[in-house]
């Protein structure tokens, strides 16, 4: 297939998934559901539509590439194209949450070798099957499998300690290994109550299992948490998940018989902090009195960092807005490593 008939095939897939009326898919995201009690079917159609509406455009898949074009025309023209074998372990955090790289790889030319997380082993399955409906040449772009074997190149994401044997175990090839990061936000104690309401959806979205969704603020010194608190009340109904209840309950007893001061709306526990991944259910702060040191704090810690939220004139750092953090395009790479030039380049 040529990269252009890789796109027509990824842009009938989208046309699908916009339609919204693929019971099939449906029946699947339920039985993911039953398996996995995190990924809600509103959590999984809201990832379904957003890879629809955001990777799965013409326009933008052609924009986003736009910068590798004279690579495949080089390959092409001169030494010829070799397609290589990518392994991808995928991560199970959030729904599809793996979509971005196995896209990567198909729109490089290369050929999949998927390893899917058991937290999400449904739905992906069916989208590549669905793709190849479109175009069957497709179907030798992707291999799921249960075990890695016979590859030339990897890309992992998981948890730090799971970061370790990824290294131990793919070091010795081209890679990319992913670890734990997540989403901060930065407030200047000005925000607005739809700004703060925004921000509930970058904290809140999908239980803030994400490496996107914030799980640390910085706050001025004094600052009144009263307006946030209010805001992020709009999000109680998340008491109603069993998961969330009792790691919210359980936390919560935990702080109470120690004794440490924190705060909570029946939504979330607030407390001072200085890790930046906090515990499901809950969301940390650090406070700052200079803008300057922070950006140099954020800059050295930067390796935990997945993206910084904030008033586009906060920090003079690269920012998304409030409700942003989940809506990532086809050129916001993980971890800022650029996916298609790492497979190209291979």
């Amino acid at each position: 297939m040529t990269l252009q008939e890789r796109i027509d095939a990824l842009v009938k897939l989208g046309d699908h998934l916009r339609a919204e009326n693929d019971e099939f898919l449906e029946a699947l995201q339920k039985r993911t559901e039953f398996n996995n009690r995190w990924f809600t079917l509103e959590n999984q159609r809201s990832s379904v539509r957003a890879i629809a509406n955001e990777f799965l455009v013409r326009e933008k898949l052609e924009t986003w590439l736009e910068p590798y074009l004279g690579y495949f025309e080089v390959k092409n023209a001169t030494t010829g194209f070799t397609r290589k074998t990518i392994g991808l372990v995928l991560a199970g955090n959030i729904p599809l949450v793996g979509f971005h790289d196995v896209l990567s790889v198909f729109v490089s030319g290369h050929k999949s070798q998927v390893k899917l997380s058991e937290k999400d082993a449904f739905v992906l399955p069916y989208l590549l099957k669905k793709l190849g409906e479109y175009d069957k040449r497709a179907n030798s772009y992707f291999e799921v499998v249960n075990k890695l074997g016979d590859f030339d190149a990897v890309i992992a994401t998981g948890s730090n300690n799971s970061a370790r044997y990824f290294e131990a175990y793919f070091g010795k090839y081209p890679h990319i290994i992913r670890r734990n990061r997540n989403g901060v936000a930065v407030l200047n104690g000005q925000e607005t109550t739809e700004e703060l309401l925004a921000l509930g959806q970058d904290v809140f979205q999908y239980f803030g299992l994400g490496c996107r969704n914030v799980a640390k603020l910085y706050v001025p010194e004094d600052y009144d948490f009263q307006p946030l608190l209010e805001a992020f009340h709009e999000w109680r109904h998340l008491q109603n998940h069993p998961k969330y209840k009792n790691n919210f309950d359980y936390n919560y007893a935990l702080l109470m018989l120690n004794k440490e001061p924190f705060q909570s709306n029946g939504a979330v526990i607030i407390r001072e902090d200085e890790a930046m991944l906090s515990h499901i259910a809950g969301l940390y702060y650090e406070t700052y009195s200079d803008t300057q040191l922070l950006e140099k704090i954020l800059i050295e810690r930067s390796e935990e960092i997945q993206l910084i939220v904030a008033r586009p004139e906060t920090l003079r750092l690269e920012t998304k807005y409030f409700g942003e953090a989940q809506q990532p395009g086809l050129g916001d790479y993980a971890d800022g490593v650029d996916t298609v030039a790492f497979l190209i380049g291979l």
